[in-house]
């Protein structure tokens, strides 16, 4: 894999329409936001860099050999969405990261889903500048 415009492009895109899918979904759907004990900037600047490590990670997913055996772009990246967002909330639901103090089980299924969705939309935009960017010497899929 090589870093170039096709990566930085999908990289930071990715990373961006993540973080204002959490930021619409947190802020202004769920209101969550008002339940941080410290400064929001704070907040906003961590979730951005986190947003960033998690747009890195599914371009790097979707270009894994595993995946690569699965030749439909548009499959390959709902795969992609669906096992980063799996893992993601796996790990916050492990370490215990949550705006919400009482977890009910419906809470816990409603928030694997968004993440699952909010991640594939994230590894969609990853390939639709994969299709769309054209460099003349970039790997085949």
């Amino acid at each position: 894999m090589t870093f170039n415009f096709r990566f930085f492009i999908s990289w930071i895109l990715s990373a961006v329409v993540m973080f204002t899918l959490f930021y619409v979904w947190h802020g202004y759907f769920l209101n969550d936001f008002k339940r941080i004990n410290f400064p929001i900037v704070w907040f906003v600047t961590f979730a951005a860099i986190t947003y960033l490590i998690f747009g890195a990670g599914i371009y790097f997913l979707y270009e894994s050999q595993p995946l690569k055996k699965i030749r439909n772009f548009i499959t390959r990246g709902l795969v992609c969405g669906v096992i980063a967002g799996f893992s993601l909330f796996m790990i916050s639901t492990i370490i215990n990261i949550s705006l919400t103090k009482h977890l009910s089980l419906n809470h816990l299924m409603v928030d694997c889903a968004w993440q699952m969705a909010e991640q594939t939309i994230g590894a969609l935009v990853v390939v639709a500048f994969k299709i769309f960017i054209h460099e003349p010497n970039h790997e085949n899929a």
